[in-house]
């Protein structure tokens, strides 16, 4: 995207980050098209206080448990379209615009819902990218990690003018 940071400009203090883990996996097991809400983000303020400015927000879905399987990730109907889960342009709005986080990430393979992603609208994943902001796809792993208290690393090697690479991502947390 032009104008945007790439991953050799991203500052390592912004690699070590406050994690908050957004869980809609229940919604997202009675429906592979549900996003998060708003009231999904005062339900988890409720229970932690407000979202941390400078922090990443995971969007748990138990999407990552498909994985190997690349046609159970993309989970397309007859027609082609993907149904899987993505985020909303009204919780993105709110964590980026009103609690400043730094960062998002998610465990299907795009920012956007399945069914926007197959009609080729990318719309969410600009929206986080335009504001300055860094996320991670493909995350795995957040149904072993608390909602709130944990920081998480991600590091990825420094390719110059690079805009995407694997990322190795882990979280630092007490065991329950």
């Amino acid at each position: 995207m032009t104008g945007a940071r790439t991953l050799d400009e991203i500052p390592v203090d912004e690699m070590i980050l406050p994690l908050v883990v957004l869980d809609i996996s229940d919604r997202v097991a009675a429906d592979p098209d549900a996003v998060p809400t708003l009231d999904d983000v005062r339900a988890w303020e409720a229970r932690n206080g407000r979202v941390p400015a400078g922090s990443f927000v995971a969007l748990r879905t138990d999407w990552s448990r498909r994985w190997p399987d690349a046609a159970a990730m993309a989970n397309r109907d007859a027609d082609g379209v993907s149904h899987c889960p993505g985020w909303s342009a009204e919780v993105l709005r709110h964590l980026i615009e009103e609690a400043h986080v730094t960062a998002i990430g998610h465990e299907q393979a795009d920012t956007d819902p399945g069914t926007a992603a197959s009609a080729g609208d990318f719309g969410l994943e600009r929206y986080v990218l335009e504001r300055d902001r860094w996320q991670i796809e493909l995350m795995a792993g957040l149904h072993r990690v608390p909602e709130a208290g944990a920081l998480i690393v991600a590091t990825w090697p420094r390719p110059q003018g690079g805009s995407g690479f694997p990322a190795r991502v882990f979280s630092l947390h007490r065991a329950p």
